[in-house]
């Protein structure tokens, strides 16, 4: 296994130039996919089922609203973990490294986090433990995601931001995958699979922490000390001083609130939307999300290296962004779970190739070499809080439209039609999202 060595002349601010090589990329991409599977396999399925049981005879929409209550208070974890650890890990004056101790931090906290998570009976327990669980995931990611910009030459981003991409459409159909065999298969209780995902997440992530390079910063080298008003404002970047920035990150926050609308609520669609049978659930969430995920892998690593190749990003994400979007309306506007199969196959295609050329192009537009890490956790805000909010806003959008479509009558007694009628415009906002976080890329500049 090669990987590069870190040369100790380079400042640890220059742009990297010397490429990685196949082994940083595999411990990389093994990182990810512990940390992909361990955040989003309890999103899909550990979670709403948790909810679910917690809540015992709650109508459905008690089981939506509480499931999108929970993960928006875990989004606000997300918006103020990102930036604060990307602006403490650019100041690290460690002899590990700047990133390395705060990948471990966050991996720890993660990994135990989830670990009493499955373990809670009160709806209090759940919300406080997926909180703690997002702020760890939400640490190690910021760390690990910075160390694109320390490491890796531009012409070689796009590829390697392909590699967390695609470990998130494998992690998670692995994921499912194990909660499927542990509840049919094992006979296992379900909430299982969150010290099982645990486990697997500090196994995949040791590698690249303890073994992947991580220049060391001088004490004379670090940025002013964080104090006070200096937090607000490091975490300000004046949009029209840097209007790239500023441009990349509402199309980031648009599109990815897109694909929260569109996946988070996929068991409740399926159940309540499709009216699928309550008992064959875990295996259609399954099927669609293994459709989702090989395209999903497909369109992130091929996208990601053709524009390596070429020297372009927009156009990538222009048409990954649309894809997105008429898989969304197409969605809202059929549903019928075949049409939902051919759905999750140009979702996952879009979103896939929008990751790994997105992710790429953030890299590209950061203000200050001095604060990567920091910028580019708020780029990660973009991603992560969206994700968050999603269930949230969706729950919302689902609920008022069915009770709108039962003429005025309250949400407990909507019909079957009235249930359908929420999730068409639960596809439709996400249709939306997505096709604007698309128009969002115009104006940018200084990336082709």
């Amino acid at each position: 296994m090669t990987s590069p060595t870190v040369q100790a002349t380079r400042s640890p601010f220059a742009e990297p130039t010397r490429r990685v090589g196949g082994g940083w990329i595999a411990l990389f991409g093994l990182a990810w996919l512990g940390i992909w599977m361990a955040q989003l396999t309890p999103i899909q399925a550990l979670l709403p089922d948790q909810v679910t049981a917690v809540l015992h005879h709650g109508h459905w929409y008690d089981n939506v609203e509480a499931f999108g209550i929970i993960s928006g208070i875990a989004g606000v974890c997300a918006l103020i973990a990102y930036p604060l650890t990307g602006a403490l890990s650019d100041r690290t004056t460690s002899r590990f490294g700047r990133r390395r101790p705060w990948m471990l931090a966050g991996i720890l906290i993660f990994a135990i986090s989830l670990t009493l998570l499955g373990f809670q009976s009160t709806i209090v327990g759940v919300g406080i433990f997926w909180a703690l669980a997002i702020t760890g995931f939400c640490v190690a990611s910021a760390a690990i995601t910075a160390t694109i910009s320390d490491q890796v030459p531009v012409n070689q981003r796009g590829f390697v931001s392909a590699w967390i991409s695609a470990p998130q459409a494998i992690g998670t159909l692995l994921g499912l995958g194990f909660v499927v065999l542990l509840t049919l298969v094992l006979l296992v209780d379900e909430n299982l699979g969150y010290p099982l995902v645990a486990v697997l997440l500090v196994i995949f992530s040791l590698p690249f922490i303890l073994f992947a390079p991580d220049q060391q910063l001088r004490s004379d080298q670090r940025p002013r000390r964080l104090g006070g008003l200096a937090i607000l404002q490091e975490f300000w970047i004046n949009p029209i001083k840097h209007p790239d920035f500023g441009w990349t990150l509402l199309g980031r926050i648009l599109v990815n609130l897109g694909n929260a609308l569109g996946t988070a609520l996929l068991l409740y669609f399926l159940l309540y939307g499709l009216h699928r049978p309550a008992d064959g659930s875990l295996i259609d969430l399954l099927i669609l999300t293994s459709i989702y995920l090989v395209f999903f892998i497909l369109a992130a690593v091929g996208g990601g290296l053709i524009s390596d190749r070429i020297g372009r990003r927009k156009v990538f994400v222009y048409v990954a962004a649309y894809l997105q979007g008429f898989a969304a309306v197409l969605l809202a506007l059929v549903p019928d779970y075949t049409i939902a199969l051919v759905g999750a196959g140009l979702l996952g295609l879009g979103y896939g190739c929008y990751m790994a050329v997105d992710q790429a192009l953030a890299t590209q537009v950061l203000p200050d070499a001095h604060s990567r890490g920091k910028d580019l956790g708020i780029m990660n805000i973009a991603t992560a809080v969206p994700q968050a909010f999603g269930p949230l806003l969706g729950a919302f959008i689902v609920l008022w439209f069915a009770q709108l479509a039962t003429s005025g009558s309250t949400i407990a007694t909507a019909t079957a039609a009235g249930e359908s009628a929420g999730f068409t415009a639960l596809y439709l906002a996400s249709g939306l999202f997505a096709v604007l976080g698309g128009l969002a890329m115009y104006p940018i500049k200084s990336v082709k």
